[in-house]
This record gives structure tokens, C-alpha cells and sequence, in this order.
């Protein structure tokens, strides 16, 4: 356990609460290690994993953000500080669960790639993103990677040059978030999409990502054989057989 992040784990369920709400849930260093760790440890041992945050923010990126050091990082230091970022991101994607993002207030940074990066992402309507990187004279090349295969590259490299916040509903337009309900109305939506993907069959939930990632990456034809395959290996699987 870390502070700051809270961590439960019932069943086939994991959820992980960021738990600063007075810093915005900005994030350490350590924290995104543990955060890291956490999906590492515990991705292909779930059925799902929730990611949520106390307060009015999501998470306004790493603490510290725009802070200089006074002596610049050799290379291979900045590459290790850099790396615990790239590590939490892969680790999201490799996930063999799927990972859902429930997002109210600003999410900044390292928290706006924390939520896009996500499979699916709820957000609530006074929901914002950013990427304020440039603002920072900060080169932005690890939020893009998070939302390389999310958002078009139009969309990705303005909100990078700009630092611009879009709304809840715009990044929804974009592809960055799946839903956008009204905050009162978040938990609810949240709630019901967890219990639906609960009840239904383990390997179908499972075989989702593994297609839609693993296709993305081939050729159209080979996509098809793809999908035929694991059509066939998860749909005569007898964990399918499941009361409703």
C-alpha cells in the first residue's frame, strides 16, 4: 500500500482509488511506481480494474510538475525518471483485464494520459483534460505516447502545441473518453457498466481486449483471422455457460 492510493481487491475486482483530493491528486514519483506495480501484480489475476479518484480533480499530473531542478539530469538519470512513466502506461495497456477510468474535475498530464490511455473512460460533465506539458518548456513525447493510438494526430498534436483544456464533451469527440454523463450521475453509470461486465462470462470480457489491441497492431486480413479464431476458442469454451 501506498499513501495516497487506495487499493481493493474483492473477487475478481480490483479497484484503485488515487486518494490526495487536497494536491488535485497529483502523483509522485513512488506513487506512480506502486501504481505501476499494482497493474503489473494483479492485471491477469481480475476480471476488471476500476480506476477512480477522491475529491473534485481527477488527477492534475505529477506533483512537482514545472519544477526545475538546478542541475540538469545526466541522460541515463532523466531516461530512469522517465521510464516509471512509460512502465505505468504499458502496464495499462498490457493489462489483461480491462481497466475502466471514472473522471470528474481536471485531469492534467500525466492524468489526462492515466485516463486516456485507459480501455474505456467515463467522464463526468465538468470533466477537463490537458496537456500542459509545452507550457512547462517540457517536451510532451510521454503523454503522446499514451494517446498515439487513441486520438487523431491532428487533434493530439494541437492539444500538445496549444496546452489547450477541451471539455468532457470534446474529448469524447476526439476519442479520448468513451461517455460523458452528468456528474451526479457518475458513480451510477460507473457503477452499473462494472456490474454488467461482473456478471458476464470471464473469457468473453477478457477476449474483448486482447482482440481490439492485438488487431490494431496487423493486417486487415489477418485481423479476420484473428477474430475467427478466438471466436471460435472463447465461444466453445464452457466458462461461456453462464446463468444470466
Amino acid at each position: 500500500m501506498a499513501d495516497g492510493i487506495i487499493v481493493k481487491k474483492s473477487d475478481d475486482l480490483l479497484e484503485i482509488t488515487l486518494n490526495n483530493p487536497e494536491r488535485g491528486n497529483g502523483l509522485s514519483d513512488e506513487q506512480i511506481v506502486f501504481l505501476g506495480d499494482t497493474f503489473i501484480n494483479e492485471h491477469d489475476k481480475v476480471r476488471l480494474i476500476v480506476l477512480r479518484a477522491n475529491g473534485d480533480d481527477f488527477c492534475i499530473g505529477r506533483a512537482g510538475m514545472g519544477t526545475r531542478p538546478q542541475t540538469r539530469p545526466e541522460a541515463l538519470a532523466l531516461r530512469k525518471m522517465s521510464d516509471i512513466v512509460f512502465r505505468c502506461y504499458g502496464a495499462v495497456r498490457a493489462s489483461k483485464a480491462p481497466v475502466l477510468t471514472v473522471v470528474q474535475g481536471r485531469a492534467l498530464g500525466f492524468g489526462c494520459a492515466l485516463a486516456c490511455v485507459s480501455d474505456m473512460t467515463i467522464a463526468a460533465e465538468n470533466a477537463s483534460f490537458a496537456i500542459p506539458e509545452f507550457t512547462h518548456n517540457i517536451m510532451p513525447t510521454m503523454v503522446m505516447s499514451s494517446l498515439v493510438d487513441r486520438v487523431p494526430l491532428k487533434s493530439l498534436m494541437y492539444l500538445v502545441w496549444t496546452s489547450k483544456v477541451i471539455s468532457a464533451h470534446e474529448a469524447q469527440r476526439i476519442g479520448a473518453v468513451s461517455d460523458v454523463v452528468p456528474r451526479a450521475d457518475l458513480e451510477k453509470t460507473a457503477n452499473a457498466l462494472i456490474e454488467r461486465l461482473m456478471k458476464a462470462p470471464r473469457p468473453a470480457v477478457l477476449a474483448v481486449k486482447e482482440y481490439a489491441h492485438g488487431a490494431m497492431t496487423i493486417d486487415t486480413a489477418k485481423a479476420v483471422d484473428f477474430a475467427r479464431n478466438i471466436h471460435s476458442l472463447i465461444n466453445s469454451s464452457s466458462e461461456m455457460d453462464v446463468k444470466k
